[in-house]
Order: C-alpha cells, then sequence, then structure tokens
C-alpha cells in the first residue's frame, strides 16, 4: 500500500496522473492548466521495468533526447555526457534485456536528466544495485543537487540518509511528517548511541554505569556486538573511548549512530492518524 501511495504522488506531480482535488505547481507553472510546459522542467525516473528485446541503450536515449527537443550532434553529445556521468558508457551498445537491474535502473536515470530538468522525481532508484553501485549514486545525487531539486520516494529510509536534507513521512495516504531529516534522527531512540563489536565478551556493567548511559542493547544475530544507548543530550562516545583505553579492550569497530530512521518512520506510521 505504501509503495502504491509513494509512487501515485510522484505521478501525480509528474503530471501523468491528474488529482482529484488540489493543484500542483512547477516553476509557477500548475500541472494542470499547463501541463506541456510544467513537464519541460520535470525528470521522472521510469518505475516499470525497461526490456526490449532488440532496441539498445543508445537508440533508447536518444529518443528520449529527441522527445525532449534535443537534435543532431547537441543530442548525441549530451547522451554521451550524462552516459559518462553514470557509468553507463560501457553499456550503451547493448540491448536492454541483456542489462542487469542495477544497469537498468542507471539508464532510467540517465534518460531523466538528458533534458537538464529542474525537479528530478526518482523512485526506489537504488533498488538492484550493488552495494558499490550505491556508493556511487550517492555522490551523484549530491552533485545534482547543485543543479535541481530531487525528490526520492523510498521504503529504505537508511540508505539516504546521507543523501536527502528534507524527510516527509506518508502513512495511510496522509503526510505524517515534514522535517529536516537530521531533526527525525534526533528523534531516534538511537540518536549519538555507540556500537561496539569485539570478539571476546564486554564488560556490559562498566558500560552500563558511564555517565550519560541510558541503557544497552545485545545484537543476539551478532555475539560481540552491543549498542550502548545514550540519554538526551548526552555525549557518551568520549567516555566509553576512555573506558576502551584504560580497559585495553580489544575493539574490532566503534561507531557513532546518526540515529536509525526506521524506527522513527515506523512510530510515525504507526502513530497516523486515521
Amino acid at each position: 500500500e505504501d509503495r502504491i501511495a509513494k509512487t501515485a504522488l510522484l505521478q501525480l506531480i509528474s503530471g501523468s496522473t491528474q488529482p482529484s482535488s488540489g493543484y500542483i505547481k512547477i516553476q509557477g507553472f500548475n500541472t494542470q492548466t499547463h501541463p506541456f510546459k510544467a513537464r519541460k522542467f520535470v525528470g521522472y525516473q521510469l518505475d516499470q521495468n525497461l526490456d526490449h528485446p532488440t532496441l539498445s541503450v543508445k537508440a533508447l536515449l536518444e529518443f528520449i533526447a529527441a522527445m525532449r527537443g534535443l537534435r543532431g550532434s547537441e543530442k548525441r553529445a549530451r547522451v554521451e555526457e550524462v552516459a559518462t556521468r553514470l557509468d553507463l558508457l560501457p553499456a550503451l551498445n547493448a540491448p536492454l534485456d541483456a542489462l542487469s537491474m542495477g544497469l537498468k535502473r542507471k539508464v532510467a536515470i540517465v534518460q531523466a536528466i538528458l533534458h537538464s530538468p529542474a525537479l528530478l522525481l526518482l523512485d526506489e532508484p537504488t533498488e538492484g544495485m550493488a552495494p558499490d553501485q550505491k556508493h556511487h549514486f550517492k555522490a551523484l545525487i549530491q552533485s545534482l543537487t547543485q543543479e535541481m531539486t530531487v525528490i526520492i520516494a523510498s521504503r529504505h529510509c537508511e540508505q539516504l540518509s546521507q543523501v536527502c536534507t528534507r524527510a516527509l513521512v506518508i502513512a495511510d495516504g496522509r503526510l505524517v511528517a515534514d522535517t529536516p531529516l537530521s531533526e527525525l534522527q534526533r528523534n531516534s531512540r538511537h540518536f549519538q548511541a555507540v556500537t561496539l563489536t569485539a570478539d571476546s565478551p564486554l564488560d556490559l556493567l562498566a558500560l552500563a554505569v558511564l555517565p550519560g548511559v541510558a541503557g544497552i542493547e545485545e545484537h543476539r544475530h551478532a555475539p560481540g556486538t552491543v549498542t550502548v544507548l545514550a540519554m538526551p543530550g548526552h555525549a557518551i562516545y568520549p567516555h566509553i573511548n576512555t573506558l576502551i583505553a584504560n580497559r585495553r579492550w580489544k575493539i574490532n569497530s566503534l561507531n557513532l549512530e546518526p540515529g536509525r530512521l526506521h524506527d522513527v518512520v515506523h512510530h510515525l506510521s504507526r502513530e497516523a492518524p486515521l
């Protein structure tokens, strides 16, 4: 249901679906009264799978570029420029059917930014991408936000924490939160928590009595990993670091958590008004 709702919202913004009430304006143009002018400013990542037995990536992109008004050498140069930006050049001559899910996602993004839109709409853009591709995607989005507004619809909010600055949470068809993403993270019980991993069992009591510690969570599925929760307004990382040094504990990793968005979003969804 949530997936349908977020996709429907992007379709409304893009102008491919008309609202039953209210209105949407993009760069001052109403999507209902001036649909063609509004759509010129929008890039929409196609949600459906890009499949064709013979059509190549290059042929598809040049067709989309032509639909967007690009011609001749300008069209070819723009296709090559954007394909290079998403590391898609080696796959330009491959048929769409031969692409992996991750590459198809890249093609979907490339076709959306060919005309340098003012607004880019992305629907689950990292689905099917390998971990290294997701890392490059974050860098891409950070560069695109210097040129355009980017709206990303996704159920995987943790992956967007280093990319997005504003969070809008929709539950049961209602907007239940519109806030800076950093503020959403502050509402997490894991905000400023510290997660440690070690090969040997840790002295949990020594951790529990440190100033500002609110509690400790042991990871059932990851022996040797514990998360130390912080009281609101307290910085516990320095105290834990000092304890480790004094006890000479051998620690494999020590991470300060920014806050777990999934837990906050789940709570907001449960609390959504009927």
